[in-house]
């Protein structure tokens, strides 16, 4: 009698950018039964040996990502998972609809509260070149402080309202699961207690090495140098909010 090994049960990580997917799948990646190989879409991700990738059709991409995934001699894999940001759905306009129809994928959509933030990162990291930050970075400067054109902050709000809209009304909610970003840095051994149940993999306790380190510190009044601007053009509105404590 033949046996086969069953196939990996597929995940995907969700997200606007500077939401914490790269820190999620650090921790993810501590479980001995969990693999996710980093931004599928991405093609300056060194996860994936096969630089071409992205010639290839979406399901080729899919399968790619969860039947033909690189593998690590050091894990027992039965989650396989990657990472998709919003704006690479917008170079592979069939993706989305693609994942959707993927059976039994689970999703883990991570979200900012103050979507202001994300941008303002995004930014900074587009002006710095410097996309992460891991704790031997003691001495390195301050991400420099930068300037929000207000029409950049609305399309930005809205594209996030669209896009965990999006997602929302996709995927089942037995199969999607939304974390919070600051909840993942503040409380990340609950977070991923909540993780694990959601994958139906053993429970297992973070280890603290995670050495990756949050860039930014600084509230935004003290890094959006029109800060003042855009909180008065937002007033009453519905990104209000996202002005209403300058502190992080």
């Amino acid at each position: 009698m033949t046996y086969t090994t069953p196939r990996p049960e597929p995940f995907a990580i969700l997200a606007l950018p500077r939401t914490g997917t790269h820190y999620l799948e650090v921790l993810l990646n501590e479980h001995p039964n969990v693999l996710s190989n980093g931004e599928l879409l991405n093609e300056y991700d060194t996860n994936w040996p096969d630089k071409d990738r992205l010639l290839r059709g979406d399901r080729e991409l899919l399968e790619l990502a969860y039947v033909r995934y690189p593998t690590r001699s050091d894990k027992q894999v039965t989650h396989v998972g990657c990472k998709v940001n919003e704006p690479q759905f917008h170079d592979h306009p069939g993706f989305f609809a693609e994942l959707v129809r993927w059976p039994g994928l689970k999703v883990i959509l991570l979200v900012r509260r103050n979507i202001l933030e994300s941008l303002r990162s995004l930014v900074q990291a587009r002006q710095s070149g410097q996309w992460l930050k891991f704790s031997s970075d003691k001495d390195a400067a301050p991400p420099p402080q930068v300037r929000l054109p207000i029409a950049d902050c609305e399309a930005y709000f809205k594209t996030a309202d669209d896009f965990h809209a999006r997602v929302a009304h996709s995927f089942a909610p037995a199969n999607l699961l939304a974390i919070e970003y600051e909840s993942l840095l503040q409380e990340p051994a609950a977070c991923l207690g909540t993780v694990w149940d959601f994958l139906g993999v053993p429970t297992l306790q973070l280890s603290g090495r995670a050495i990756l380190q949050r860039q930014e510190a600084r509230p935004l009044d003290q890094t959006v140098e029109n800060f003042d601007e855009l909180r008065l053009h937002f007033a009453d509105g519905p990104y209000s909010r996202f002005f209403e404590v300058a502190a992080v």
